[in-house]
């Protein structure tokens, strides 16, 4: 199937392992060329050189910096001639629960996590031209809490109704957005989170996702092939959501 992606370009945050690089990975793969970051210089070099220069650039920058969405479309532009998207991907907060975590550990997630990805979100949105899509990573703890993240548990299911609510201000320009909910795919996060011990009850595919899974979902996400899609929450989980 061609999705339609061969010289588009688009933004990768968290782009330089993980869910985030997985997908620049799948978007290269098919024709695009990125702008990936992270806060680290040497992770976003070593991703650069993964991808190849002839198709990715990146910088060192952290989305909860507010001139961070700028800088990015600056780069796109500026390198590419053009933007047509992005995958807004930050770390995940914190293990606690939601009553032990400290209120200095909800502000700085609600800083990075939350505010982080809205503002990005918002300043990427308006610089898109009909046809543009943004897919912000978000968790099953969406439509259903996660022991133990009860900082992830409270602010992504309220990222998830602002993606709802951009989709609807942002659909008559024909921009696109969409919330992807990964669950138990092993990336270095969830790896420490399991502390060495995989936990593959209800997950009716009996495995972790792979990164690769995933990023060939975002991939079709923010590509024209979907171009009908908006609003949506797309599970990419292996199954183990049992809600609708």
């Amino acid at each position: 199937m061609d999705l339609g992606l061969s010289d588009r370009v688009y933004l990768v945050t968290g782009g330089s392992a993980g869910l985030g690089f997985a997908t620049a990975r799948a978007l290269v793969d098919d024709g695009a060329r990125v702008v990936v970051c992270s806060r680290a210089q040497d992770k976003v070099d070593r991703a650069v050189a993964d991808l190849g220069a002839d198709h990715a650039v990146g910088i060192a920058a952290d989305l909860a910096d507010p001139a961070t969405p700028q800088r990015l479309i600056d780069t796109a532009t500026s390198t590419y001639g053009r933007l047509d998207g992005a995958l807004l991907s930050v770390g995940g907060p914190p293990p606690a629960t939601a009553a032990g975590a400290t209120d200095e550990q909800w502000r700085q997630a609600f800083e990075t996590v939350f505010l982080g990805a809205v503002r990005g979100a918002r300043t990427v949105a308006a610089a898109l031209p009909d046809g543009g899509a943004i897919g912000l990573v978000l968790s099953s703890s969406v439509r259903s809490p996660i022991t133990g993240l009860g900082i992830s548990n409270g602010l992504r299911p309220g990222l998830a109704m602002v993606t709802k609510d951009m989709a609807d201000e942002y659909g008559p320009r024909g921009v696109r957005l969409v919330g992807l909910l990964p669950g138990r795919i092993a990336t270095d996060r969830i790896l420490e989170l399991d502390r060495g011990t995989p936990q593959y009850d209800g997950i009716p595919l009996g495995r972790y996702g792979r990164p690769a899974e995933f990023g060939a979902v975002a991939a079709f996400v923010l590509s024209p092939a979907a171009s009908y899609l908006t609003g949506s929450l797309i599970a990419v989980d292996g199954g183990a959501l049992r809600c609708l």
